[in-house]
């Protein structure tokens, strides 16, 4: 009995020290087990982390508008990076280094099935841009059009090339956390791409309708931290516990005066209406579809005559369609958040990653927009 209690006492340091060997972004979600506890108003730490938190978005939001600015192109370009960094935090939830140390090259693998999804995705929506781009030097539109028409059978070989890659790779006892790797990196395919395929396809449609979707699931997401941040003292969801429902409907109610207000101002810049038909940078001048072409309403007369100065209103149609957005980014595009919650709280994890200060990782920062 002496023997076995020296043989393990040494273990138990070793244990110890595994045990509390964790990711920064890892998070005991036993500390507590009633919601109120996490309400914002009770947090002692709330306006060090808001702070934190504000710093951050205005950065964020100072780097946005600039890249609006640029064009399409370099909105495209963003869109890429940002799953670039969603890709690679999510990749990382699942991997064991013990293991990858095992199997060399197997990252490269999971890169190598994400490339080829980009590949697929991309060449579909942005074929017909690319071919307006390069219609001035015949060689490369020629190599451009054949690119064009292969792409479906390079992309099938690709993956195709893949798999042989991912089955001469299996070794013994490592082939639950192979398989289990492979179905992980396209579920990430499928949460990464499925959503942005819409989004690029948008962009190039005009500006107008990505930044207006990405601008209210922004307010809806501000405005329910903020007025769950004064307000909020009823938990609305077991599963993100800061979440109230003061929040939630502060917020639906900010959206909604959002987006009459948004479309109206978005509607009247042709930089943001006109539709991209290649991939240049220049300056966009077009007639203004009937979405954007004012709409006069008249005002009853006593509130003419008594309360505002105008006989009648002018309203852009694209305003009530941007009510139904409003109603989307507000009921329905927090289910993403809330989704993301309950999958943080499965790998027991505070947060995605650490890359942004105050809001986690670029998938915490995205959850809700991949919803959208």
């Amino acid at each position: 009995m002496q023997k076995d209690h020296g043989s393990s006492a040494p273990s138990t340091p070793t244990s110890a020290r595994l045990r509390h060997r964790r990711r920064s972004n890892e998070f005991n979600f036993e500390m507590s087990k009633t919601n109120g506890n996490h309400l914002l108003i009770n947090d002692l730490d709330k306006y060090k982390s808001m702070w934190i938190r504000a710093c951050s978005s205005l950065w964020m939001l100072g780097g946005f508008l600039l890249i609006i600015y640029l064009g399409h192109l370099y909105i495209l370009a963003m869109v890429v990076v940002i799953q670039i960094f969603m890709a690679s935090e999510l990749f990382n939830l699942l991997r064991r280094a013990h293991e990858d140390k095992r199997l060399p090259g197997f990252r490269i693998l999971n890169w190598h099935f994400y490339f080829t999804a980009m590949l697929f995705v991309y060449g579909r929506i942005l074929s017909h841009q690319l071919v307006n781009t390069v219609t001035s030097d015949k060689i490369f539109y020629k190599l451009v059009s054949k690119l064009i028409k292969y792409q479906m059978v390079i992309c099938y070989f690709l993956y195709i090339a893949g798999v042989m890659w991912f089955i001469l790779t299996l070794k013994k006892k490592m082939y639950k956390y192979q398989f289990g790797q492979f179905a992980w990196t396209h579920m990430i395919l499928i949460v990464v791409f499925t959503q942005s395929a819409f989004t690029v396809a948008n962009i190039f449609e005009g500006i107008f309708w990505f930044l207006l979707p990405a601008s209210l699931i922004a307010v809806n997401d501000v405005a329910a931290y903020f007025f769950g941040f004064f307000f909020g003292k009823t938990p609305l969801i077991k599963l993100s516990p800061k979440k109230t429902w003061e929040g939630f409907i502060g917020a639906s109610v900010m959206t909604t005066i959002s987006a009459f207000v948004l479309a109206n101002v978005f509607g009247h810049f042709q930089w943001l209406t006109c539709p991209r038909k290649d991939l240049s940078t220049g300056w966009l001048l077009c007639d203004p579809g009937p979405l954007f072409k004012p709409e006069y309403y008249p005002l009853p007369g006593w509130l003419s005559r008594w309360v505002l100065p105008w006989k009648e209103v002018a309203i852009l149609p694209v305003q009530w369609h941007a009510l139904c957005l409003s109603l989307f980014a507000s009921s329905i595009a927090p289910f993403g958040g809330f989704f993301a919650s309950g999958f943080k709280r499965a790998f027991k994890i505070k947060d995605f990653g650490d890359s942004i200060p105050g809001h986690g990782g670029f998938t915490d920062r995205m959850d809700c927009q991949a919803s959208n």
